[in-house]
């Protein structure tokens, strides 16, 4: 198999290509199933045992209202929802974003005509639903505050008067990777190795030998970038040329920013960019032409 031109021996995880590869396939599910036991501390009988993954395209009920594209979309034995998300950087109204993605998993739990039969009676949906986690791999800290030193982050809703919670059924799960900076010698649980893993994968010469449960041997061996068919290795390196691109375009934009004092145009230049991508899409353009126009991938056009 060709690899010329890649000089690492196994694939970056924080890639499209490769977040889809080991959590977005079915023939895959292991790696999410063990991903999310280990980020829920879960086990015996409540450990998941099994997934389904669901279309990631979620449409409105109204068709001029915006659409979401999840990068993940799946549900377990217990038809609980799961929306796995990887952000490469910070975006403007980050919280609200994944609020708004909140609402269609939520929504299509809605159940129409009648449910079960109850003596004689025909009993319609109880508004009961299945729980929805939100769960954000984040390669940026959101969150500034000094005191925030948390790698993992969950959020519910409470009350204000009570220390206690309103509903367990939505929960918001953030991963700021960039907090995360545990050695080998460190790793103390599962989560860790899986955070370990995926941060370190693209850099690392062998599996370490911390990380020696099953599900590791079999990621490893997935990731090994020599082991591709040439038609995996192209759409890989497309990947990992829309990750870096991306990355030289946020860091060129700050230190200009820096350098010239103008972090308030930066900002509103992406968020004019954002509106010119919007327009563009009100006007029936492909996304093609709207990546060729602003310089934005095919995926975070479709997310905006």
């Amino acid at each position: 198999m060709c690899s010329e031109g890649l000089l690492e021996r196994y694939i970056n995880f924080y890639t499209d290509f490769a977040f889809k590869k080991f959590f977005g396939t079915p023939a895959n599910k292991q790696f999410l199933i063990s991903f999310l036991n280990a980020l829920l501390k879960l086990d015996g009988e409540q450990e998941i045992i099994d997934i389904t993954h669901l279309n990631t395209e979620k449409l409105p009920t109204v068709e001029s209202d915006r659409k979401a594209i999840y990068d993940v979309y799946c549900e377990n034995q217990k038809h609980e929802k799961f929306v796995v998300e990887m952000q490469k950087a910070s975006q403007i109204n980050f919280k609200d974003r994944t609020l708004f993605y909140s609402a269609f998993p939520i929504q299509e739990q809605g159940e129409k005509g009648y449910i079960y039969q109850l003596g004689d009676k025909k009993v319609g949906w109880n508004y009961e639903l299945k729980k929805v986690y939100i769960i954000g791999v984040l390669n940026f800290i959101f969150d500034n505050n000094p005191q925030h030193t948390e790698v993992i982050t969950h959020a519910r809703l409470k009350y204000d008067e009570y220390d206690e919670i309103y509903t367990d059924k939505l929960e918001f799960i953030n991963i700021e990777m960039p907090k995360f900076q545990k050695t080998e010698n460190e790793l103390n649980s599962m989560i860790d190795k899986w955070l370990y893993a995926m941060k370190n994968l693209y850099h690392l010469l062998d599996r370490p030998k911390v990380l020696c449960e099953n599900i590791f041997k079999k990621l490893f061996n997935l990731a090994e970038i020599s082991k591709y068919k040439q038609s995996e290795l192209l759409a890989y390196r497309d990947s990992l040329k829309d990750y870096r691109d991306y990355y030289n375009t946020i860091n060129s934009a700050v230190i200009r920013g820096r350098e010239e004092g103008r972090e308030e145009e930066r900002v509103k230049a992406y968020q004019e960019k954002i509106e010119m991508v919007r327009k563009m899409k009100e006007m029936n353009m492909t996304i093609e032409q709207i990546s060729v126009l602003t310089s934005l991938s095919l995926d975070e056009i479709e997310k905006i």
